[in-house]
């Protein structure tokens, strides 16, 4: 399953990508997620919560980087998560490309290719993964922007972290997936009443 998503930070691709690639602040900004170890300089490890309806999992996640090039602004990450208590596991890449933005900052485009298995490959039907992951990604550029704008406010950064760093609860997934398919559906209803006049 592939997704793509894009967001708008304010700070130059470099300053951007320094952060993005620094466990301790990045980490946080995930929803559910927390940092167990930094390995080295391009490997660590997380702990992600995800509740889909009645059905909580909790992955143990190995984050490595892959390929990284700071002229180009871009960044490949290699990323494998498997549910402690047996439910699935999912796996994939996620290859980050940052330019400068129209009047300053910059442009984050994340392209997923992501694999899921056992119970997760159940729940993580096409429609509903790209609704939930939509949140996580809005939630996270949250932060990140918070972050940049912080800079040296450690108070302000921690609270942006906070804010974002708390689990999506099933309801919240439920009603943001429900809208999406309102909006899908009223919109190809449009599509088709233009057709029809035409």
């Amino acid at each position: 399953m592939r997704l793509e998503h894009a967001f708008e930070v304010p700070a130059s691709p470099r300053q951007t990508l320094e952060l993005l690639l620094d466990a301790e602040r990045v980490v946080p900004c995930m929803p559910g997620a927390r940092l167990v170890e930094v390995v080295d300089d391009r490997t660590w490890k997380a702990e992600m919560a995800v509740k889909l309806g009645p059905v909580g999992m909790n992955f143990a996640v190995d984050v490595r980087m892959q390929e990284r090039d700071d002229d180009a602004g871009t960044v490949t990450l290699g990323v494998s998560g498997r549910d402690t208590r047996g439910k699935g596991g999912a796996e994939g890449t996620v290859h980050s490309t940052l330019t400068p933005a129209d009047g300053g900052g910059t442009r984050v485009v994340m392209d997923t290719d992501l694999r899921f298995s056992g119970q997760a490959a159940q729940l993580g039907r096409p429609g509903v993964v790209k609704d939930v992951s939509n949140k996580l990604v809005g939630q996270f550029a949250e932060c990140i922007r918070a972050r940049l704008s912080a800079g040296d406010d450690q108070e302000a950064a921690a609270a942006a972290a906070e804010r974002a760093g708390k689990p999506i609860s099933g309801l919240s997934l439920m009603l943001s997936a429900l809208l999406s398919a309102i909006r899908r559906a009223f919109g190809r209803g449009r599509g088709r009443g233009r057709e029809e006049a035409t």
